[in-house]
């Protein structure tokens, strides 16, 4: 089967260790069963496993991807939940500390099949494109549980979300405001700011700038650039969550005094359960809400999109299909 693979690391030129060619089909053991990919979904998920961060030499090689949509073995339109859990393991699956994502243990979703567990399948509804599903399970999930579980947010609640343009962040502005939020995003790029406009933000900013109020919760995707920001723009008793740091760990100023003396919390967050894109994916297909697709290109074109991710000119989600 045709499949797009990591076979070697690269820090600084990632996208130089993927091969696009054939790797052998699928086989599932008992209780698994195997998904004919009909769309997959590019994340910065794949740039890490290309640099070598979360995936080890002895793995490769390694099938990239951790979204996809298809049919399952039945037939049936069925979106892949990436989150892969120990058999044993009863709850919230991004709770086992022996999980893992696809294409870390097991591999991804950028072939033409994939095994995947029985229980890791939810259906699609028919409302969506396989393009449209294909976006969930990472970038939209991972908004979804920051916002609804995480940060627990409500209708009239105000949320920052900072760096519009990635995946999290487009999808989370869309989200905010189809659930009624006000919502403020912030950019460096000034076209990524009137994007996020378009999207359902009600006012853009850029980074650093001071707000018309304080906020409820920040969605925080950048990390160290912009962390002494969000800190500074919570209400007393308002909540950060943080899915990631592309700008890196360490910020210049960590605000702790702020955090103790107004009494903010600060909450991890980490992709989502199946039970949250089920939810996910029914609310998409009741609201008519669609996921913002930046571009869609053949599966054998997926370097192109890392290329294009890898150097920041995205603004929504690239999606390949078979």
């Amino acid at each position: 089967m045709f499949a797009a693979y990591v076979n070697s690391f690269s820090s600084e030129s990632p996208v130089d260790g993927l091969v696009l060619g054939e790797r052998p089909d699928p086989v599932a053991p008992d209780g698994w069963t195997i998904v004919t990919v009909k769309a997959a979904a590019l994340n910065h998920h794949d740039l890490w496993s290309l640099r070598g961060v979360g995936l080890r030499e002895e793995s490769l090689p390694m099938i990239l991807g951790c979204d996809a949509a298809g049919h399952d073995e039945d037939g049936n339109e069925v979106i892949v939940h990436a989150v892969i859990s120990d058999p044993a393991w009863t709850g919230d699956e991004t709770m086992d500390p022996k999980r893992s994502l696809l294409s870390e243990v097991y591999d991804g979703t950028l072939a033409d099949k994939i095994a995947i567990p029985a229980r890791n399948v939810v259906p699609k509804p028919r409302g969506l494109s396989f393009e449209e599903a294909a976006c969930l399970p990472t970038a939209w999930l991972t908004a979804y549980r920051m916002l609804f579980t995480q940060a627990d947010l409500n209708p009239g609640d105000t949320v920052l979300i900072q760096g519009a343009g990635g995946g999290v962040a487009t999808a989370a502005i869309s989200l905010a405001r189809e659930a009624g939020m006000r919502v403020y995003a912030t950019s460096r790029d000034e076209s990524k700011r009137a994007k996020a406009l378009e999207i359902g933000a009600h006012d853009v900013f850029e980074p650093g700038a001071r707000l018309p109020r304080r906020v409820d919760a920040v969605m925080e995707t950048v990390g160290a650039a912009t962390w002494s920001h969000s800190i500074k723009s919570l209400r007393p008793g308002g909540t950060v969550v943080m899915c990631g740091a592309t700008s890196g760990f360490t910020p210049e100023r960590g605000e702790l005094n702020r955090i103790f003396a107004l009494q903010l919390r600060v909450h991890g967050s980490t992709m989502g359960t199946k039970g949250e894109l089920a939810a996910l994916a029914d609310f998409m297909d009741v609201s008519g809400l669609r996921p913002l697709i930046d571009r869609v290109l053949p599966m054998e074109q997926a370097d192109q999109g890392l290329r294009a991710m890898d150097e920041g000119r995205v603004f929504g989600k690239i999606v390949v299909t078979r």
